[in-house]
């Protein structure tokens, strides 16, 4: 297998990644636009590490505006193999408390304005997403919650809204009853995407607040989230920085199918293909095609 390389998108709070050695920063063009920001390239140990704020620095991007095939694609080109996603996220559940971590490994998609695919006319795939968080990759991430006394849960369910405003009670009442875990806005398209480019995905879902379900809190406003990102932020790069001293030089193949998923995915005929596109899914998809 290929040499290991891991990526971090941080999230809300989290918009550098403090302790990289060899450190760079580099403007990585994609054809499918911008970035959300310059890739920040260096090592933790022996560990590559490619960085990239998901909101831009300063925060200035919401999460429908985030550009996530470009993201996508810039990690790819960097050699990212396995791509950590940090996301602050609310609680549907009174032991998901403010400040714990939680390893999901499903999504619900609730998005509806977000390009979700690399692949469409002229070009079609349809990459299994039954599976879409890496279990090994999953794993490593409580070996390191465990090694660094972080309170998480492994497993969990999490519901991607549009937003950028936050639950209705009626909506928060709803995915409670329906039995999901958490709520974000950014996981999604993401995880789709990260499957398409062969990349093992996974989020830690860093609890801030229980929606607005909760009778002790009837609402969610920012200056109450920021105050828990604050010290969710510090936990996080504790986590990122024990994950990568204690990772792999190679990547392993994924249980889930994420190193080799465009196998059989895409069905358009070679002679019917766009060219254009195929062009543009140089990094994503250059394997296959």
């Amino acid at each position: 297998m290929s040499e290991a390389v891991l990526g971090i998108i941080g999230g809300s709070g989290i918009y550098d990644l403090p302790g990289l050695t060899d450190l760079r920063e580099e403007r990585v063009t994609s054809p499918w636009g911008e970035p959300s920001d310059i890739l920040r390239i260096g090592r933790i140990g022996q560990t590559k590490i490619v960085f990239l704020p998901r909101h831009g620095r300063g925060h200035v991007l919401p999460p429908s505006e985030i550009n996530y095939r470009a993201n996508i694609d810039v990690m790819k080109r960097a050699g990212v193999t396995d791509l950590v996603s940090l996301s602050a996220c609310g609680s549907y559940k009174s032991e998901l408390y403010p400040g714990l971590f939680v390893l999901v490994d499903q999504f619900i998609d609730r998005t509806v304005r977000r390009a979700s695919s690399f692949f469409g006319k002229g070009c079609v795939a349809h990459v299994p997403m039954a599976r879409p968080v890496g279990p090994l990759l999953q794993a490593r991430l409580a070996d390191a919650a465990t090694a660094e006394e972080l309170p998480f849960v492994r497993g969990g369910t999490l519901v991607t809204m549009e937003g950028p405003q936050f639950s209705t009670y009626a909506e928060s009442l709803t995915y409670k009853a329906l039995g999901y875990d958490l709520i974000g806005m950014t996981a999604m398209p993401e995880a789709k995407l990260a499957r398409e480019a062969e990349i093992t995905y996974a989020t830690v879902a860093m609890v801030t607040d229980f929606d607005c379900w909760h009778p002790e809190q009837s609402s969610v406003d920012v200056a109450s989230v920021v105050a828990v990102l604050k010290d969710n932020a510090e936990k996080a790069r504790r986590l990122v920085a024990r994950l990568a001293a204690d990772f792999p030089a190679e990547r392993d193949p994924c249980p889930a199918g994420s190193h080799n998923a465009l196998d059989s995915a895409i069905i358009t005929a070679r002679e019917f293909r766009d060219p254009s596109l195929v062009a543009k899914l140089d990094a994503v998809a250059g394997r296959v095609l």
